[in-house]
């Protein structure tokens, strides 16, 4: 079964451009998972300008689906998975000041880094998953660093389905088959929308988990957070 995590960090976003704590990050998060979706992601970045590490706490003891921690692996970013232990860590290349992803790892430069990140996570219980671009030849690198999983980062997926759907998911096909011989978990996000996520779900062999923050939560101010909610879930699990 395809899983629906929705990030929340839109959500604290707009809760620290007031201050307080309105919209409150954690009964919206009860309240995804009341609506059917499959997990909560959250992404806290070192100046917390949305999800804060406070919320990451409070998050672990109030999700009953599953928590999905993305970040770069900094010392501080460790400390606090390491204490809260989510279902799984997703690892980011994003410097600090990055607004969001926008590639993914180079686990070739970067082999023996993400190898001992992984290990430690992995002996903590913690399943991982490595952000990566679509390219299959990759796929074996990110096998070798003990990875659980693969998050493939789906942005030109995104640019390119108007134009030519065919065309734009074809790297992704061919990534997530060498996923499959290699037995990597294959997970996807950034940019998949209402529009793009049916087919994107249908055309790819093994996908487990999607994750999508800022098109769901900016279609639910339009048709609402649980219409929404059950509207993606449809297109993830559509024939």
């Amino acid at each position: 079964m395809k899983k629906l995590s929705v990030n929340i960090n839109k959500i604290a976003t707009l809760r620290n451009a007031r201050g307080g704590n309105v919209p409150d990050v954690v009964e919206a998060a009860r309240r995804i998972e009341r609506y059917g979706a499959d997990g909560i992601t959250v992404h806290p970045r070192p100046d917390e300008r949305h999800i804060r590490r406070s919320d990451v706490y409070l998050l672990k003891e109030a999700i009953t689906t599953e928590f999905n921690v993305e970040g770069y692996p900094s010392a501080d970013f460790m400390d606090l998975v390491l204490q809260v232990k989510p279902h799984q860590v997703t690892l980011v290349p994003d410097p600090p000041d990055a607004i969001t992803s926008n590639a993914g790892w180079d686990v070739v430069k970067y082999q023996d880094f993400l190898k001992g990140i992984v290990a430690e996570l992995k002996s903590a219980g913690i399943r991982v998953s490595i952000f990566l671009d679509a390219v299959p030849e990759l796929v074996s690198h990110a096998a070798s660093t003990g990875t659980d999983r693969i998050e493939l980062y789906t942005e030109s997926y995104a640019n390119g389905y108007s134009k030519n759907k065919e065309e734009a998911i074809r790297p992704f096909v061919l990534t997530a088959t060498e996923a499959q011989k290699l037995q990597l978990g294959l997970n996807a996000g950034h940019d998949l929308s209402f529009e793009n996520l049916r087919y994107f779900s249908n055309c790819l062999p093994g996908l487990l988990e999607v994750s999508i923050g800022h098109a769901l939560i900016s279609d639910a101010l339009y048709w609402g957070l649980e219409n929404t909610v059950s509207l993606y879930k449809r297109e993830l699990l559509a024939p």
